[in-house]
């Protein structure tokens, strides 16, 4: 299959380029952990042992992607910053049909299930490889006009899988060294970048030249469709894996349903998304999942603050990756399984809620002072864990989101005692 060049004959090409395949690491990142959460856990819930078994594996797949695809995204943010971008933790809403990506690029929240599968399958297929998306996924309008060497204003690109977006990135860094040298290409300072160290990802890379740069968009391009024609250990590989056993089980017993009825829906219109979306009116479900959507803003704001950071110490840079960390695993994950065995409410008898990951604004805004920033990451996380606490009084979710709250309320003494410790301020 012929695909077509990517253009980059300026440093705000590669920017828009970088950017865009930061937006679709985030936004592949929250339908992996939306089909995970919407697994079952046990017999208790209609699964046999052998089937409980299955999903539980399968739910350590997805994760896992998951937090690769969490990877991308910290390392594509690194390759932009290297040469003087800002992060982009922003992305479309869902569902994001081609007014934002290339044609045949749909991205939509869908429970676990064959159809999840497949449309994954699609996402993360290997260069070249001819693969149609699930149904519902069909490609809609037309590809962008052709960007030609002489175009300064860059715009979006048809590439046809996420390799073939990263490899127009790597080509684009050699083009530009070739033309400008390493010294000029790399401009931004090696600080501004996240670490093996701080993040504890060992595959996390410092982008300073070349090498590092073409060694970050390799790890992002084999982990997600594996090395060229070898993609058995990569995303694509384990995903087809899944499908396999996933088949085979439901030929065995066709009624099996690894997934709860969970309907993706949200808890308002999202602006900029034309079609209705599916509402999530039983009261207290939505109050969930509007926590759900703050931490989920919290972990994306501390991500923005550490990439975008002044004058703070190691010590402080350690600590807002904590957050983003701890946050993802420690308040994310329950809540997100949680919202899955909550009634969607009566407009969808039977079926169960989903988190949402509803931004509210557009994110990468941000507030430049340290103390300020900070002293404001900590008020929203107070608010989080008071808003918990209330939710916690309802016996449906009292164990999930009181214990939640609980870890919210650990992470922004966290904050205030790390700012305190460097700047001399109690707060």
């Amino acid at each position: 299959m012929s695909e077509p060049k990517l253009v980059v004959e300026h440093r705000e090409a590669l920017w828009f380029l970088l950017a865009e395949a930061s937006q679709i690491e985030h936004a592949l990142m929250c339908e992996y952990l939306f089909a995970a959460f919407s697994l079952k856990h046990d017999e208790s819930e209609g699964l046999t042992a052998e089937q409980a078994e299955a999903v539980a594996r399968w739910r350590k797949v997805v994760l896992g992607v998951a937090v690769q695809e969490m990877l991308h995204l910290a390392l594509a943010s690194n390759l932009l910053a290297a040469i003087g971008g800002a992060p982009s933790f922003a992305r479309p809403p869902f569902p994001s049909r081609s007014r934002y990506f290339p044609p045949s690029v749909q991205l939509e929240l869908v429970p676990f299930g064959e159809r999840a599968l497949r449309h994954f399958l699609f996402l993360e297929r290997p260069e070249g490889m001819e693969l149609a998306d699930a149904e519902g996924f069909e490609p809609a309008g037309s590809a962008p006009a052709p960007m030609t060497e002489q175009d300064v204003v860059p715009w979006g690109q048809d590439f046809s899988t996420v390799g073939h977006l990263y490899r127009g990135i790597e080509n684009g860094f050699k083009h530009l060294v070739e033309r400008m040298g390493e010294e000029r290409v790399f401009l931004g300072p090696a600080r501004a970048q996240a670490t093996a160290a701080t993040f504890r990802w060992p595959e996390l890379v410092t982008v300073t030249d070349l090498a590092s740069a073409c060694t970050a968009v390799e790890t992002i391009v084999e982990q997600g469709e594996g090395a060229r024609g070898d993609w058995g250990d990569a995303h694509y590989g384990r995903f087809l894996r899944v499908l396999e056993e996933y088949q085979e089980l439901k030929r065995l017993d066709p009624s099996f349903e690894p997934a709860r009825p969970v309907v993706p829906a949200v808890v308002r219109q999202p602006a900029g998304v034309d079609e209705r979306l599916p509402l999530i009116d039983d009261p207290h479900t939505a109050q969930v999942v509007d926590v759900f959507n703050i931490a989920y803003e919290i972990v994306l704001q501390a991500l923005t603050r550490f990439f975008t950071h002044t004058d703070e110490t190691d010590e402080q840079l350690d600590i807002l990756a904590d957050v983003a960390v701890g946050m993802m695993y420690a308040v994310l994950e329950p809540l997100g399984e949680l919202v899955t065995v909550l009634p969607a409410g009566p407009s969808h008898p039977g079926r169960t809620a989903g988190p949402s990951f509803e931004l509210f604004y557009q994110m990468g805004n941000y507030i430049p002072w340290r103390d300020a920033a900070w002293s404001c990451l900590a008020e929203r996380l107070d608010l989080l864990a008071v808003r918990c606490q209330e939710l916690g009084a309802d016996a449906a979710t009292q164990t999930g989101v009181a214990t939640a709250g609980e870890r919210v309320a650990s992470f922004a003494a966290k904050l205030r005692s790390g700012l305190a410790a460097t700047a001399g301020l109690a707060r």
